[in-house]
Order: C-alpha cells, then sequence, then structure tokens
C-alpha cells in the first residue's frame, strides 16, 4: 500500500476531446436478437448509450495534442513556463521515440521541457495525478502539463458484445502547478500483479510480436464472442470480483488516511468500468447513489486510462470543495486521491476536428521504406 500528502500541487484547469463519430447501442439492436426488450434491459443495468470512436489514422497521441492546444491558447499560456510534461496512454504511435517528445515537438515546447510517457490502464489518470504531483512538491517542476489518453476502441472487435460496446476513446490535458498555499491532496495505491492476466491484449509487444496467424486468427468462447490474441481479452468475472473486493479498501483506506467521511466528499468520480459496477461499488459503501454519477458512461463509454478525466469533464457543474477519484482495472491496479476542487477551471469537453492532413498506414511505410531504403536494395 501506497500513501502520500501533497500540500503544495493544485489542478489549475482540465480540457477533454472527444472523436467526432459516436455508436449508438440502439442501432446495435442486432447483438440483441433484435429484440428492444433486451437492448432496453442491458441499457439499464450495464448503462449502455453512446461512445465516440476515432477514425483509422487518429491515435490518443492526436486527441492529447489537440487537448493540450486548445488548453494552452485558451489560457494564454506561455509555451516556455511548461516545465514538464507526462504522455499518459495505453498506445503509443510508434515502439520509439516516445509519444511524449513527439508531442513536445508539435506544441513546440521549451527545450528545458522534461518530458516522458507513462503507461497505465483504467486507474492511469489517478496514478498520471500522482506522478504529476511528486515533481511539482519535490520541486522538479513548477507547471506541468498531464496528457491523458487511449483509442481502445482500435483494438476491441465490434462483434465481441464483452468489449465492444463498452470502450469509448478521448484524450485530456490537466494542467498542475505549484501553489504557496497548502492545499492537501491524499493518494491511495496499489497493484495486485499476480492476476495481471485478467484484462490484457496478450500480443503486440516483445514477448508475442504480431505476425500473419496472430493477426488473422479469431477463436470464440463459449458465448459465441470472438477473440484476437493482438485485441482485449477480459475475464468479466474475476474482474468483478477483483474490483468489489479491492476498489471499496481504496476508497476507505484513502478516507481514513485524510481523516474524512464520506459526507465531507462532494462526489465520488469512480472509474467508468460500467453503471453495474460502479453503483454496486457505491452501495457496498453506504455512499448516496447522486454522489457516485455513472453518466458518462453512458454518454462517452469506459474511457480506459483518461476515463476520470473525461469524468472531470462531464460533471463539472456538481463539482466543489473536497472530491474523490479512483481509478482500477488493467494490471491489476487501483489508484485513487482526494482532492480539493474549487479552483480548477474547467475548459470543457470539444470535438476533435480532423482537418489536419492525416498520412494512412499505407503512406506512412511508403514514408519510411523512401526515407531509409535505397531504391533497388
Amino acid at each position: 500500500m501506497s500513501q502520500v500528502l501533497f500540500k503544495n500541487c493544485k489542478i489549475t484547469a482540465i480540457k477533454t476531446i472527444v472523436p467526432k463519430d459516436f455508436i449508438n447501442i440502439d442501432d446495435e439492436i442486432e447483438f440483441f436478437e433484435n429484440s428492444e426488450k433486451k437492448l432496453n434491459r442491458t441499457k439499464k443495468i450495464i448503462g449502455y448509450g453512446t461512445r465516440h470512436v476515432v477514425g483509422t489514422n487518429t491515435t490518443s497521441l492526436d486527441l492529447c495534442y489537440e487537448a493540450a492546444k486548445q488548453l494552452l491558447d485558451e489560457l494564454n499560456i506561455k509555451k516556455n513556463e511548461i516545465d514538464a510534461m507526462l504522455f499518459l496512454s495505453q498506445g503509443r504511435d510508434y515502439s520509439m521515440p516516445t509519444s511524449a517528445n513527439i508531442l513536445h515537438g508539435l506544441l513546440d515546447l521549451s527545450e528545458d521541457c522534461a518530458v516522458m510517457d507513462l503507461s497505465q490502464g483504467c486507474s492511469g489518470y489517478v496514478y498520471g495525478l500522482w506522478n504529476s504531483f511528486a515533481l511539482i512538491q519535490s520541486g522538479s517542476a513548477k507547471k506541468l502539463l498531464l496528457l491523458t489518453g487511449d483509442t481502445l476502441s482500435k483494438v476491441s472487435f465490434q462483434e465481441n458484445r464483452l468489449v465492444a460496446p463498452i470502450f469509448g476513446d478521448s484524450g485530456s490535458a490537466t494542467l498542475i502547478e505549484y501553489t504557496e498555499k497548502e492545499i492537501p491532496s491524499f493518494f491511495d495505491l496499489g497493484s495486485k500483479g499476480k492476476q495481471w492476466d485478467k484484462i490484457t491484449a496478450p500480443a503486440g509487444g516483445s514477448r508475442i510480436p504480431v505476425d500473419e496467424k496472430i493477426a488473422s486468427k479469431i477463436v470464440k468462447d463459449e458465448y459465441g464472442n470472438p477473440w484476437k490474441l493482438n485485441q482485449i481479452i477480459m475475464s468479466g468475472i474475476d474482474v468483478f470480483n477483483f474490483t468489489m473486493e479491492y476498489v471499496p479498501k481504496t476508497i476507505n483506506n484513502v478516507l481514513n488516511f485524510a481523516d474524512k467521511n464520506k459526507d465531507e466528499i462532494s462526489l465520488f468520480l469512480l472509474h467508468q468500468a460500467n453503471k453495474q459496477i460502479v453503483e454496486n461499488i457505491a452501495i457496498k459503501l453506504g455512499i448516496p447513489l447522486h454522489k457516485v454519477p455513472t453518466n458518462t458512461f453512458s454518454k462517452y463509454g469506459n474511457n480506459a486510462c483518461n476515463s476520470i478525466g473525461v469524468h472531470i469533464s462531464n460533471n463539472f457543474h456538481e463539482i466543489k470543495g473536497d472530491i474523490l477519484l479512483c481509478g482500477y482495472g488493467v494490471g491489476m491496479s487501483w489508484a485513487t486521491a482526494i482532492i480539493n476542487a474549487d479552483n480548477i477551471k474547467n475548459l470543457g469537453i470539444s470535438i476533435y476536428s480532423d482537418t489536419k492532413s492525416t498520412q494512412t498506414t499505407e503512406e506512412l511505410k511508403e514514408y519510411w521504406y523512401n526515407r531509409f531504403i535505397t531504391k533497388g536494395e
């Protein structure tokens, strides 16, 4: 168990970007045997609604770049004021270099600005805050950009109804600064790594590189859901049991660490796994459901590492005083924080306007072949 108190860090502003295209669960009635009754029952229990999804050539880097650019422009922040930037995602544009270095160039940040990638799943936003606050509190940075984004729709079968209806895509930029005024923030983090294989995409890394067989082979489970090794594989029952055991614990841990009771928290912003999971956590902890919203899942889906980033932006009208943030999932990991939200500026949720020239995968292949490979070899 890792618990830490930060005193001189504040979130100044947050901006979220979602793709313009979205899928409405009502348009997928074919997957519910064309039965409105079954569809409506599932919507009521799980909370399915709409989920925004990227196009073929858009990545989490693109969404985060747009979020950061708009945040810097709207706040009129000079780029040389940013002295650190963290990019947190489960998807890089390239094996090397890091996406943070690419974003550094695109945003035209100072050469003195330190940047790095972080990789984490559904607990990612709070893990990103923890890393950011640690850098600020240590004096390593005064003004930091935390960029969080995922595009898991790219690694989800539409026909796989355990996975596809869940995941939406988004990117957020959060500005974090040093403050002389003491603003206590409390964190509780942990991991049950022995269960890492309960949510995974086995192929695609160094252990199991993707080849033609892996890219093409499809297997089906007992319910007819199709799976590929380079896409998300999830054991739903194990994930649910993990969540019910560890999420209430971490929430109680951070409340005790902060010496606060549940009534002192204005809003509990939990990772939007789905409506059923979030409401079961609230019931187990005895928290009124109106203080534990699930509306973000119904509107934007499960946004993985940026789930809480979207959740903050979507529910900002109700945020005041101390709020509790809790992410949990891939790893299996959890991260919970109590922060004061009184002075955060919400710059809203905007639609990603893909007006820039984005090269297709085939065009990118040709570019790199022509750049480094001599013709005729």
